[in-house]
């Protein structure tokens, strides 16, 4: 049996599976500040100039700086960690890890966005004798309109009982397991009073052109360098505090050979290196990644290659779809990662 509380109330299920189909509104909203998403570009080592100058965002046509394609996992983190204390309160969190991540995308994150996440429990199935959950997310802005529709699995597996170790515990910032998640959530679907302004498109005059792109294109491979410092930092500004993405005690605590880099910083280093290829960010409508091995990042660091191909190209709607391959030490961290964009037409 498992419990927690949503908006306040006590929330009390005999197993996970009971919980599916149910879907949650945080309380309170994330504001988009333009420092937050300069800290974020570092953090994914995006260079990107429409996530750092907002010189280049009003060339690019989005009036001031866009959020990296993966900003979204802030807000998101903290609806889906309270979301997990509900449905899955028997589980060892250090011991879960993600295992897929397809992200549709409507318009781009901009400073002063005010964001409300919607959650829900989509599927919960045993298997090999771990268990696999998967969330959908929808982000929307202050108008209700939607920005982002994320859908995450997870594996993980059930405490057996007995004591559980703390050690893990004792590592992470003092207060955070206290304060609320995105300050809790609540079944009652809420709906927006503002004025809802037309959604906007991808800008396509700095996309790359449809005419240049071809179907087995081979894109410029790209290497990236990550530190224990560089996951710290990813750690700090994602707001997640897992020790086992920074500390080598709790990561061979959990049988792990050295701190993994966090899924979704992996996932980020992937969308810059799409982005610095296609030209727009905001041009990017759907990336789908699926997981096969962390990255391994131990004192002297670790280094992620990347590299991609055009797998198709579709006249009809002037969009393409890339396949990405990531690799370190040997090992590939994508099984599949695939990106849908659209490409200009002059």
């Amino acid at each position: 049996m498992t419990s927690a509380k949503i908006g306040g109330a006590a929330v009390v299920a005999l197993h996970p599976s009971t919980m599916v189909g149910c879907t949650y509104r945080c309380d309170d909203r994330y504001v988009v500040g333009r420092e937050d998403i300069r800290q974020f570009a570092r953090a994914v080592q995006d260079s990107h100039p429409v996530h750092r100058s907002e010189a280049a965002g009003v060339e690019f046509g989005y009036g001031g700086l866009i959020a990296p394609l993966t900003f979204f996992a802030i807000p998101a983190f903290r609806a889906q960690r309270a979301m997990f204390d509900t449905v899955a309160g028997g589980y060892d969190l250090s011991r879960i890890m993600q295992t897929d991540q397809v992200v549709n995308y409507h318009r781009p994150i901009r400073p002063g966005d005010a964001l409300t996440c919607d959650v829900g429990f989509e599927s919960f199935r045993g298997a090999f004798g771990s268990e696999l959950f998967e969330f959908k997310t929808e982000i929307t802005d202050q108008y209700d309109c939607p920005l982002i529709t994320s859908r995450t699995s997870f594996v993980g597996r059930a405490e057996a009982g007995g004591p559980r170790s703390h050690s893990a515990d004792d590592l992470v910032m003092r207060g955070f397991h206290d304060r609320p998640s995105g300050a809790g959530l609540r079944s009652r679907m809420r709906k927006g009073s503002d004025p809802r302004p037309k959604s906007e498109g991808a800008c396509g005059g700095r996309t790359r052109r449809f005419e240049t792109v071809a179907e087995g294109e081979k894109l410029p491979p790209r290497v990236f360098s990550l530190t224990l410092g560089d996951l710290v930092n990813y750690a700090g500004v994602a707001g997640d505090p897992n020790p086992i993405h920074w500390h080598p005690q709790a990561a061979r605590a959990v049988n792990l050979d050295a701190p993994v880099a966090h899924g979704m910083l992996t996932v980020g280093l992937g969308a810059g290196y799409l982005t610095s290829w296609l030209g727009d960010p905001g041009a990017v409508l759907e990336y789908a990644v699926r997981f096969t091995s962390p990255v391994y990042v131990t004192s002297a660091g670790a280094r992620v290659e990347f590299s991609g191909t055009v797998r198709s190209v579709d006249p009809r709607q002037r969009a393409a779809v890339v396949a990405i391959v990531a690799i370190s030490q040997g090992r590939k961290i994508f099984g599949r990662a695939t990106a849908k964009v659209r490409l200009s037409s002059t």
